[in-house]
């Protein structure tokens, strides 16, 4: 079980005080520079008890967290370490520890090619830093999909902080389908971050029209955080299954699911069960022509490009509008070959 942040405490202070080898130290001297810690500390006015203190110790002489301190007792009331060099901090790590911390590691390193927080560069290296004292580099066993060349990144942790903070931001947006070459500038009132493949939005409802908008990072030119602008949070709307009936980001509030029933081939079927499409997803019937499956979700260019991607492989058979909108577009695709 992990160590709680009170006992680190109570750990420390104890092991502060036993590196004073000027003074010595009874039980009760320990209680009182424990409990007066947790008070600066954690703000506990109920001080500690002795048995509690008592088991500190045990737990610090054993192997339990890979101290071992070397804790005596002279003359039946006086505890200080044998080893006068000895600190907890100068333990070694375990190397069942270190395979962990390894393993942290190496995912930490790439989930900062996000650049999710500021610090957690200096986290990352300065943990290396430590652990390569006492063990060898390690090949990478574990990587994410990451493209280095996404504009927009740069943005999340500032975005991250403006929703935890609850703070309007004054944002500089170019669309796609603006037909100004100039951004266009809004105040927005930011409430989740968003991930889809590798590309990340941001959820916002507009001060002005007050409706909800996806805002692509990698659109973002500028924006500006609105210390003295009232903040307007969404009260309708659970954030938490928000987009659970859409495959990607596009959706509006009041659209609903619709059932999507495809056939997938016998050859590419297993690929489909394994990895489904989306949450929602059944297999109806397996024949010799493939497996039926259905999806409830929105309608969406997501959910289009999706099945657009599984090509000659797949039969959409409902609703009609998804399956005409996927006839017109291979037909559309079959006449630039045709050329």
């Amino acid at each position: 079980m992990a160590t709680n942040k009170i006992a680190l405490i109570r750990y420390q202070t104890i092991d502060k005080c036993l590196q004073n080898h000027f003074r010595k130290w009874t039980l009760e001297d320990l209680i009182e520079k424990v409990s007066e810690a947790l008070y600066e500390y954690e703000g506990i006015t109920s001080g500690v008890s002795k048995r509690t203190i008592q088991g500190d110790i045990q737990v610090m002489r054993s192997d339990k967290l890979g101290y071992n301190a070397p804790i005596v007792v002279r003359e039946k009331k006086f505890y200080e370490y044998e080893d006068h060099d000895y600190s907890i901090h100068n333990s070694p790590v375990s190397s069942a520890d270190l395979d962990k911390m390894k393993e942290v590691i190496s995912v930490m390193k790439q989930l900062n090619g996000f650049n999710y927080f500021d610090d957690m560069n200096e986290i990352i290296t300065r943990l290396e830093n430590n652990l390569s004292k006492q063990t060898h580099q390690q090949p990478n066993y574990i990587q994410f999909e990451e493209n280095p060349l996404l504009k927009g990144l740069e943005h999340l942790n500032r975005l991250y902080q403006a929703i935890v903070k609850k703070q309007p931001l004054l944002i500089s947006y170019q669309s796609f389908t603006s037909k100004s070459k100039e951004p266009k500038q809004q105040v927005y009132y930011p409430y989740l971050l968003k991930e889809y493949r590798n590309r990340w939005f941001l959820l916002a409802k507009s001060r002005k029209d007050k409706n909800l908008y996806t805002l692509a990072l990698d659109r973002i030119v500028e924006f500006y955080e609105l210390a003295n602008e009232p903040f307007v949070d969404e009260q309708e709307i659970n954030f938490d299954t928000y987009y659970n009936n859409a495959i990607g980001v596009t959706k509006s509030v009041k659209e609903r699911e619709q059932r999507v029933v495809f056939r997938v081939n016998k050859k590419l079927a297993p690929y489909v069960v394994t990895k489904p499409i989306h949450a929602t997803q059944k297999v109806l019937e397996v024949t010799d022509e493939g497996t039926l499956f259905s999806i409830e979700v929105i309608h969406n260019f997501e959910l289009e490009r999706e099945l657009l991607g599984f090509g000659e492989e797949i039969e959409i058979l409902a609703p009609r509008l998804v399956k005409k909108r996927i006839k017109t577009r291979l037909e559309r695709a079959l006449e630039k070959y045709k050329k």
